[in-house]
């Protein structure tokens, strides 16, 4: 189903989420804008988790895939590289470029469905595609995306990417007695649909725009969409933390900000970090 400015339903409900959620978010400790705004060397969790495997992007141009409010895309300008964010929130990219602006720093921001991205930022011209924690649970199609990112990247160009376990997304996080899985594993073609209130983090904001639409990918199906375009996976790391309570009550918060099962946390995979080069 389309809206009648020929956006995909699941693009107009997710966005009037995102974009009710958006200067919480950045008014939340959790984000900590602040701490980007006194220190000009600071950099965000996720970015900062993977430094050894990311190496230098020093005069490199990126590209941040649904770059939200943009503390990962500011972190990789701050490492050196070029960087253009893309999201489809406008209030999402408000708050982006405002933290941008105040922090001096040159950072491109853009309004766009990701699956759009290539037709408005031009084909083949980044050294660099780099996404983050959360960003393809909204996507309905994991191939169509990766054909995404090789149309962005030049020749030899690399993709960057930590995010969620799959395994993660399919556990019932409100179940008390169990690590349950209840929700696919793999891609599916309708939809999770969820009414939920708030929001993943800490704030007294009520919301209007509850209804969110979301897809869980498989890492086969990962893996397999990249390959079909071209990509080559040089790297994948699976890693026992999340950098955010995924399962509340069950976690375990270590200095770096990481969370893991606190009983036995070898069980669970919660995140992975994978690259992959453009042949």
């Amino acid at each position: 189903m389309t809206t009648a400015d020929g956006a995909p339903e699941y693009v107009k409900v997710n966005r009037a989420n995102w974009d009710d959620r958006a200067p919480a978010h950045a008014a939340s400790s959790g984000y900590h804008v602040q701490r980007f705004l006194d220190d000009p060397s600071y950099l965000s969790g996720v970015v900062r988790f993977d430094l050894p495997l990311l190496g230098s992007v020093e005069g490199e141009r990126g590209v941040h895939l649904q770059c939200h409010i943009g503390t990962d895309t500011l972190s990789l300008a701050r490492l050196g590289a070029k960087m253009t964010g893309v999201d489809f929130s406008p209030r999402s990219l408000d708050e982006a470029r405002h933290l941008a602006e105040a922090t001096g720093t040159s950072i491109e921001y853009l309004e766009a469905n990701v699956y759009t991205a290539p037709s408005l930022l031009g084909y083949h011209g980044f050294d660099f595609v780099f996404t983050g924690v959360g960003a393809l649970c909204w996507l309905p199609n994991i191939s169509e995306w990766a054909q995404v990112v090789a149309d962005l990247l030049k020749p030899g160009g690399r993709l960057f990417i930590r995010e969620g376990h799959p395994m993660l997304w399919a556990i019932d996080e409100e179940r008390t007695d169990a690590i349950a899985v209840d929700y696919p594993y793999f891609e599916t073609e309708e939809p999770l649909i969820d009414e939920d209130g708030g929001t993943y983090v800490e704030t007294d904001a009520t919301f209007d725009n509850n209804t969110a639409h979301s897809w869980n990918h498989g890492l086969g199906e990962l893996v397999t969409g990249l390959a079909n375009v071209d990509l080559q996976v040089t790297g994948l790391v699976e890693h026992d933390s999340a950098p955010w309570e995924a399962l509340p009550g069950k976690m375990t918060c270590d200095d770096a900000g990481e969370w893991r099962l606190t009983e036995r946390p070898e069980r669970l995979a919660c995140t992975y970090t994978l690259q992959a080069v453009k042949r």
